[in-house]
Formats: structure tokens, sequence, C-alpha cells
């Protein structure tokens, strides 16, 4: 196929000379993982295509702009072209945003009991995740969910390192309150305690 090997950034260089196929190419590669964000970041899937429709017209829209000589990531560029996208979003419904159970299918192999704890525990975490302020929510969407590195979470959130790192030791410090009595329930549960 056409372009299969070529980078992300040079297809956004041929996608700004309108180039069809290289925008097609770029769509198939990326769709999936960017529209798995979306959805667990706006907890709807149709929102979630809107988000990513508007996102890759971003990328059409734009691709003229893209200066490789800046040697930025794509993947950073579109997360951040998807994050505030979603936040946008959450902004016009005023609503906490929560992750969907996709990352918590259990496997066949897991009894009735396994998946019934794993819901429950999944359940915990996103109510969790809604009490948090929605920068924090977004840095460990970022960093621990799609494991961005901090530095990519910087560049998406247009923060500092350091800033991220503050968001998610204070992230990490109201779940650490929030799911302490979960904590010591499960603990008791296998004995540990």
């Amino acid at each position: 196929m056409r372009y299969k090997t070529t980078s992300d950034e040079s297809l956004m260089t041929r996608i700004g000379q309108q180039d069809r196929v290289a925008f097609a190419v770029l769509c198939e590669r990326h769709i999936g993982r960017y529209l798995g964000y979306a959805t667990k970041f706006l907890a709807d899937e149709n929102l979630a295509q809107d988000v990513m429709q508007e996102s890759f017209v971003r990328v059409w829209r734009y691709a003229s702009r893209w200066d490789p000589a800046k040697n930025t990531k794509f993947t950073t560029w579109f997360y951040r072209v998807v994050t505030n996208l979603c936040l946008d979003v959450k902004r016009k419904e005023k609503k906490l945003f929560a992750l969907d159970e996709a990352e918590n299918i259990a496997s066949d192999e897991q009894g009735a009991d396994m998946k019934m704890q794993d819901k429950e525990r999944s359940d915990q975490l996103m109510k969790a995740l809604e009490q948090l302020p929605l920068r924090q929510k977004t840095a460990i969407m970022l960093c621990y969910i799609q494991e961005l590195s901090n530095k990519e979470a910087a560049e998406t959130l247009e923060v500092t390192v350091s800033a991220v790192e503050a968001l998610l030791v204070r992230a990490r410090r109201t779940l650490n309150s929030i799911l302490l009595p979960e904590k010591e329930e499960i603990l008791k549960e296998i004995g540990k305690k």
C-alpha cells in the first residue's frame, strides 16, 4: 500500500499538498486509538465520533501549516486537538466526564464472580475519577490510560512537565483518599489485612 511506511509527519506534509491518499492513510492509522481515547474521555461513543470527525477535518484544514522544521510529533499535536475538542464538549455539557467500561472488559476465561468484581472496581474508579477536577482527570487519562509520557502529556495540555507532574500528584492523592475505604475492603477480601 502506498505510504504504508511513511512517517505521520511526512504524511502531514503531503496532506498539506492536498494528497487525499496520504490523508486516508493517516486517518486509518490513527482512528482506532484516538476514537477509544475520545470515547473514554466523553463516555459517549456518538460524541466521540463527532469529535473524531472534527479532529480529522482539522488535520485536513491545517496540514498546509505543518512545519517539519519544528520537529513536532504528529501524535502529540493530534492528542492536543482531540483533547481540546473533548474539553469543549465537556464545557458545553457542563458535566463531569467518566471513563467507559472499554478498558475493563473481562476475558471469557473469568468466572461470573470475577467479572462482577471487576465491574464493581471499574465503577468505583469511574466514580472517583468523576470527583477530580477536569485538568487532573485529563492528566490521568493521558499518562495512565493512553500511556503518554509526562513530556507528551505536557505538550498535549500545553503546560510544563512539572505542571503535569503536579496535576498527577494531586490527582493520585485525591484518588487515594476517595478510594481508601474500597482499598481497605479489597485488602480484607483477599486476606491481607
